[in-house]
């Protein structure tokens, strides 16, 4: 285990968390290896009383009255309800959010900086390891390697977010996707060959649902395989399996990806830059990534530095619980 110590004269920052489900409880349990954190409460739109935390739980109603209390809200939503959450609530509170919708990031980034900048807040949006650490990583593999071309691939894993969208489909009792990437693809770029690269050519998805009764599985099957974004236009197969089969089979949170980078420094002389993740929990590592950028939030609030961050607007060392002469001794 870790012997870093908190850096010095740093008060122990306030956590709160929104929501309780996967994420929520991930960030709940990862707390435990942040010794500068402190939970302070989860809040849930559910009976409080139904949650098996052993943490102070408040209705969600009751957010605005910890408004002193908590340093930086972490925001454990799914992304489709993110948009329409953190703006209500950076006016009161520095949040986190793992919103993970790529294509609308960008719009999103603009609405929280007006308001996080208009009240004298913070807002890192879209963490995570993608969008998040994989973004880092692209940024990085572009400033090093010009004349080169990236390639992100994702899986084989479990997405939380392509789940959330299955099992919001109505009679769709219980569902979960896996993301598949191509390995004959990733291995053609190792080799410095030509690739067809699109996310959907480099990606496959396979949907397993159990299915509530009297329900037309044809019509649930298109209604998946046509989502736009998430899953149009990507070679999707639904699996309709039992009941049983589900919970034997299908409770793990497998996930990782890897992004790559092949090119040339000069003419003829080729460099692959590659990078990549493999964990038994996504929500757990989604929740300790969270968390090291809520270390970063409360660092730019003490600060003054208002308004929305991406992952790449923060100084690494934000993000570190060693102090600088700590850094320059052992990660150096």
């Amino acid at each position: 285990m870790s012997n870093i110590c908190n850096k010095k004269n740093e008060k122990t920052i306030k956590i709160g968390i929104v929501g309780y489900g996967h994420l929520g409880k991930g960030i709940e349990k990862c707390l435990a290896h942040f010794p500068d954190m402190q939970l302070i409460a989860i809040f849930t739109r559910r009976d409080p009383e139904s949650l098996s935390s052993q943490s102070r739980v408040e209705p969600f109603d009751r957010i605005n009255e910890f408004k002193r209390d908590i340093d930086v809200l972490i925001l454990a939503g799914s992304s489709q309800d993110i948009p329409a959450l953190a703006p209500s609530l950076i006016a009161d509170f520095n949040t986190v959010d793992c919103f993970d919708n790529h294509d609308k990031i960008a719009v999103y980034f603009k609405k929280m900086d007006d308001i996080a900048q208009a009240h004298n807040k913070v807002a890192i949006v879209s963490t995570g390891w993608d969008p998040g650490l994989f973004s880092i990583q692209r940024m990085l593999m572009e400033a090093m390697l010009p004349n080169a071309n990236t390639y992100t691939f994702w899986g084989p894993g479990l997405s939380q977010g392509h789940s959330d969208i299955v099992r919001r489909v109505d009679g769709v009792k219980y569902g979960i996707q896996y993301t598949i990437p191509s390995d004959k693809m990733m291995e053609k770029i190792r080799a410095g060959q030509k690739v067809d690269y699109t996310l959907a050519t480099a990606h496959r998805r396979e949907v397993y649902i159990v299915l509530e009764e009297k329900v037309d599985a044809i019509k649930i099957t298109k209604e998946i395989q046509e989502f736009p974004v998430y899953f149009a236009p990507y070679q999707t197969s639904v699996h309709i399996i039992s009941e049983a089969e589900f919970f034997a089979n299908h409770q793990g949170m497998p996930h990782g990806g890897r992004v790559l980078r092949q090119g040339e420094t000069t003419d003829n002389n080729k460099a692959t830059y590659e990078f990549s993740l493999k964990f038994d929990h996504n929500p757990e590592i989604t929740a300790s990534i969270s968390l090291a950028f809520a270390r970063a939030v409360h660092r730019l609030y003490t600060e003054g530095i208002f308004g929305a961050k991406t992952v790449l607007d923060i100084p690494l060392r934000y993000l570190s619980l060693r102090d600088h002469d700590d850094m320059l001794e052992h990660l150096i």
